[in-house]
């Protein structure tokens, strides 16, 4: 049977690449994400580049708690096991904790923590039942080194790595592999409009392939946590 990856908030950037790199591998994919039409434009694309690859897509806000189930109950109608998923839906907003506009970190906790949460907690059932799959959680620099105008981001990045810790006790007995990610500056749609040279970053397609490498080690070893930096350091 094909392979199976899961990507939450999947047609831009690190998402992205990630889905690119399993389709490669002649992994099938689930994505969301909020935009129908760049849903739509992915499945083309992906149909051309990737034809072997099936390519299932949803529009879904992975800050609405029923829109994450309605992905998982998606997912879970491919009739496909989840070999891998990926909880990478989440956005920054710039602000200091005193200062930023109210609801800021109620909205970026939905976004960034509870969809991994929620999501997770719709599909582990059935690794576990097979004592098989890998969890990836896309965490942040910001995890681990809080910096100013971080603000609410920060906090939902630090509780996401925790998140992960937390999950990786739980599920090392059952088969199942837990990795947090840490990708500091990455060339995306959020550096849009910042005047810096494209080798003040990383590239996209560089932290996918960090991911697919710790998806490719046997299942005796597991990397639980991947920090990556751009050479010149953070911005």
């Amino acid at each position: 049977m094909r392979k199976l990856i899961v990507v939450t908030g999947g047609t831009k950037g690190i998402g992205r690449a990630i889905a690119v790199r399993f389709a490669r591998e002649d992994f099938d994919v689930a994505i969301c994400a909020r935009k129908p039409d760049e849903l739509e434009k992915l499945k083309r694309e992906f149909g051309q580049h990737y034809p072997a690859a099936r390519v299932y897509t949803l529009s879904a806000d992975m800050a609405d708690r029923k829109q994450i189930d309605s992905f998982v109950n998606f997912v879970t109608q491919i009739g496909q096991p989840v070999d891998v998923l990926v909880n990478n839906a989440g956005y920054f907003v710039p602000g200091s904790i005193a200062t930023e506009k109210e609801g800021v970190l109620e909205d970026m906790m939905n976004a960034n923590l509870f969809s991994a949460y929620h999501m997770t907690r719709g599909l582990v059932g059935q690794m576990t039942a097979r004592k098989s799959g890998h969890i990836f959680n896309m965490c942040s620099i910001a995890s681990i080194q809080p910096y100013a105008n971080g603000g609410s981001y920060a906090i939902t990045k630090f509780a996401l790595l925790g998140f992960s810790k937390c999950l990786r006790e739980e599920l090392k007995t059952a088969g199942v592999r837990v990795t947090a990610i840490l990708p500091g500056a990455t060339r995306t749609a959020s550096w849009d409009g910042v005047d810096l040279p494209d080798d003040r970053f990383m590239s996209a397609e560089d932290v996918a392939e960090t991911v697919f490498a710790a998806w490719a080690l046997s299942k005796r070893s597991v990397v639980e946590e991947i920090l990556i930096r751009p050479q010149l350091g953070d911005i």
